[in-house]
């Protein structure tokens, strides 16, 4: 790999702002997708990422900032499908699906009355990471540190809801509302996540280095390291992949996480595919 394919890119200002984006992006997803994957909340990040729609397109229509419509239908969204849930009346599942298809449902026909209706649905749904602007990075980073310093805030009662529930609550801990402040903080890193990757593609950035983290380490700590570490690999890496293939952006960044993870999942000391086959 030659100098100037690494220094290149870097004369024009979008590419260092979605550097800048990719890497922030990268970093938070990966954070709070360590608890994603150890509560088995794979669907729930899928259905929310979908649900903002409602609020991106109006937001968009009105002419507003996308992260203002995205952040308050989020946030709505999580705090509704806790309600659901706790009623007892459906399963967790039933409500998410019953959320995540009407939400999406009422967006993409809010969407239908704009004009180039096929071009911004594109935007809204694989992100639009060269078209970054320094506002939207300073939103990306007002809200990652939001979110990361609640994580860290929390991380030990976090920590026990995610592995041991019975425990939480013979500790008195406040599961309920920290259930609900997981959701919420669900929905804020996926507004982070918006322009990176756009909403079909959120929960690649969520899951997969958090997956890819798990299959090196059982330790929490470290697992949110090595999935911030490969979460900003990945989309530092994806934007030069973008820039030099001239593909796009979001989906570049979410395939080379991907192969990432084949690869770990391959070849990982003691725990890859290839290593227990040879130990057979």
């Amino acid at each position: 790999m030659s100098l100037d394919w690494l220094l290149d890119p870097l004369q024009y200002e979008l590419i260092q702002r979605a550097l800048l984006a990719a890497t922030m992006t990268g970093i938070v997803c990966a954070v709070l997708g360590a608890y994603i994957v150890l509560r088995g909340m794979a669907f729930l990040g899928d259905a929310l990422a979908h649900t903002i729609l409602p609020g991106v397109v109006v937001a968009y229509l009105l002419g507003w900032p996308l992260a203002v419509g995205a952040l308050v239908m989020g946030v709505l969204t999580a705090l509704g499908i806790g309600f659901l849930t706790d009623q007892g009346m459906v399963k967790e599942d039933t409500a998410i699906g019953i959320i995540f298809a009407g939400s999406f449902a009422l967006g993409v026909a809010l969407l239908s009355t704009a004009g180039n209706y096929s071009v911004d649905l594109t935007h809204f749904l694989f992100g639009n990471l060269l078209g970054v602007s320094t506002s939207d990075l300073w939103v990306t980073l007002l809200l990652g540190g939001v979110v990361l310093a609640v994580i860290a805030l929390f991380y030990k009662e976090f920590l026990v809801i995610s592995f041991d529930m019975t425990l939480a609550q013979t500790l008195r801990l406040p599961t309920t509302f920290l259930r609900y402040l997981l959701l919420v903080l669900l929905a804020v890193t996926i507004v982070v996540s918006l322009q990176v990757v756009g909403i079909a593609l959120i929960l690649a950035m969520l899951i997969t280095p958090a997956a890819t983290a798990s299959l090196l380490t059982n330790r929490l700590l470290p697992l949110m390291a090595y999935a911030a570490a490969i979460g900003a690999f990945s989309g530092v890496t994806g934007v030069y992949v973008s820039y030099h293939l001239d593909v796009a952006s979001g989906p570049a960044v979410v395939l080379v996480a991907t192969a990432i993870f084949l690869l770990v999942f391959l070849l990982a000391p003691g725990r890859g595919f290839l290593w227990r086959r040879r130990g057979r």
